[in-house]
């Protein structure tokens, strides 16, 4: 018989077996909540346009949520983005969604119908304000769009709720004093390569996919939107409260940014539902959303910020029943 390898005695397998045993409950408890079948059926998922982080990162977490839920199937509806997110869920036209905080809270403040129903699932990363122009654009502040073609973001987006209030904080009416264009990051970046558009507003998770080749190529520069017009924008009310002042850090666009931080607004992402969503089926969606981080976070960066010690924090939304059942799950 092995020295290196001796015999086990009956009392020493039996410890090894309930190890096993209370290993594999572990395992089975964080992969599958108290030995539950998962649930089954449809949901509906309102994303965003093609080429935003939204898009990317529903399309990544519809795969996660297919492993751990089979019999689950996820439907995805491209959208505006953000004010057309919050007004689908809250009448029911989709399920779960992904919407900037102040766009939640400026529906709700105008008391957009089923505004009472939304509620947080988890918070999830912050989008940034980016302002784009071309290199040898003299366009140096946002004062400086005046009497410029400026894309401000496709109707009932987040990025043109955003783009108008911005605007406006720097003393420039988007109806009188620029040339409003209606393009998205879909269309947006090659048109300002085409000289169709002399700027555009952009409200992303960093870096955005669809300005990552155009960064490539350094053809463009971002303007900073600085501390005066974020002052402005918090004396405004509404969800402008939700801004807060932020820097687009050198590693986001490296070609473009060449070492230097850009100031501008940031506002954080909620992953959101409705209250009458079973919340069972919302529970399972959260526990989703949290361990598959770091995997949708090898392909969607800003996905790696998620985190399970500020994802309870969906302010301006009370959280779902099913959501609120995980987050006291995983206290220690």
């Amino acid at each position: 018989m092995s020295k290196v390898f001796p015999r086990l005695g009956r009392r020493g397998a039996l410890r090894g077996a309930a190890v096993g045993v209370v290993a594999l409950g572990l395992l089975l408890w964080w992969l599958l909540p108290l030995g539950e079948k998962p649930p089954s059926g449809t949901i509906v998922f309102s994303t965003g346009t093609p080429r935003g982080v939204y898009q990317e990162y529903g399309e990544r977490l519809r795969t996660e949520l297919g492993r751990d839920m089979p019999g689950l199937k996820v439907k995805l509806l491209n959208s505006a983005g953000s004010q057309e997110n919050v007004q689908r869920v809250a009448t029911g036209q989709a399920d779960f969604t992904i919407a900037a905080a102040d766009a939640v809270a400026t529906y709700e403040l105008r008391h957009g119908s089923g505004a009472g129903r939304l509620r947080g699932v988890a918070r999830l990363y912050d989008d940034y304000v980016h302002l784009i122009v071309p290199r040898d654009s003299d366009v140096r502040s946002v004062a400086d769009l005046r009497h410029k073609r400026v894309a401000i973001g496709l109707p009932n987006s987040g990025v043109r709720l955003i783009a108008d209030r911005v605007l406006r904080a720097a003393g420039v009416d988007p109806r009188k004093d620029i040339t409003a264009v209606g393009d998205g990051i879909d269309i947006g970046p090659a048109r300002l390569q085409q000289g169709k558009i002399d700027a555009f507003f952009w409200s992303g998770g960093l870096p955005t996919k669809g300005l990552v080749t155009l960064a490539k190529k350094g053809a463009f520069r971002f303007v900073p939107i600085d501390d005066s017009v974020l002052a402005d924008l918090h004396a405004e009310g509404e969800g402008a409260r939700y801004y807060r002042a932020a820097n687009i850090p050198e590693s986001a666009y490296p070609n473009v940014q060449q070492g230097t931080q850009v100031p501008t607004i940031a506002v954080s992402n909620l992953l959101m539902t409705r209250a009458d969503m079973d919340p069972r089926l919302t529970e399972w969606v959260t526990r989703t959303v949290i361990k598959s981080r770091d995997g949708i976070g090898a392909h969607v960066h800003s996905a790696q910020l998620v985190d399970l010690r500020t994802a309870i924090y969906t302010d301006p939304l009370p959280l779902q029943e099913g959501a609120r059942r995980y987050y006291r799950s995983m206290k220690p």
